[in-house]
């Protein structure tokens, strides 16, 4: 087909971890509203969105930056915490290491662009060494000056940090919300994340042209380019 570059959500893409998150939001809604989130709430207001929008949905207001600063670090705790107890359990997502391996000997650009916020993307960045593959300078993130995913804003930047028009890239989601914005930004082509049972619905979504199971199943040979990225020496 031969796009040009690749971005990858993380949460859901690159880590299995939205049982983690779910039970972390959930611990959270009945703290401050004293009930847990159904699963269309789930999938609709808190997949990935932004914590801003959660927190406001969650409390059916507007959420003041430093509130909000409160509120971020106590779901992040809660959740950090079960990552934390996993331990090496705790593990990127199966084909992710080989995929990232294969685009570096290939020269092809790759990014991240998530919802997730600096503390929880710092914890990655450690724990499963991301350095080894990503340029950080080119990951987007969360960081309160972009709007949240179902808005194209974050796709957007992450094409533009690679050098390529969102056209030219490929965009690897599990979300609705991330897979909108992924289509509102004009990526090239949407590939949905998720399991084999759901991907007739993933395929109904506006913007998705292939639904896979892991990231196994993407074949770069095919999808991308050879070269057009800076070199990084494994």
């Amino acid at each position: 087909m031969g796009f040009r570059g690749i971005i990858f959500d993380f949460n859901g893409v690159l880590v299995w971890d939205t049982p983690l998150h779910h039970a972390a939001w959930q611990e959270m809604a009945r703290r401050l509203r004293g009930q847990p989130f159904s699963e269309a709430e789930l999938e609709n207001y808190v997949n990935g969105r932004t914590n801003s929008d959660i927190n406001s949905y969650l409390l059916g207001r507007a959420v003041g930056e430093e509130e909000l600063a409160g509120l971020v670090k106590e779901k992040e705790n809660i959740y950090l915490d079960m990552c934390r107890d996993l331990g090496k359990d705790f593990t990127l997502s199966p084909g992710a290491q080989d995929l990232f391996d294969e685009l570096i000997r290939r020269n092809i650009p790759f990014t991240i662009a998530t919802s997730s916020e600096i503390g929880n993307l710092s914890f990655y960045r450690e724990h499963f060494a991301l350095d080894r593959w990503f340029a950080w300078e080119k990951v987007v993130y969360d960081d309160g000056s972009m709007a949240g995913k179902p808005a194209p804003d974050f796709y957007l930047e992450a094409a533009r940090r690679l050098g390529l028009s969102p056209a030219d890239c490929v965009v690897v989601e599990d979300a609705p919300s991330g897979i909108e914005a992924a289509r509102a930004a004009g990526i090239g082509h949407i590939v949905g994340l998720g399991p084999a049972e759901g991907h007739a619905q993933l395929l109904a979504l506006a913007g998705v042209k292939q639904a896979v199971a892991s990231l196994r199943e993407i074949d770069s040979g095919k999808l991308l380019k050879t070269g057009g990225g800076e070199k990084k020496i494994l």
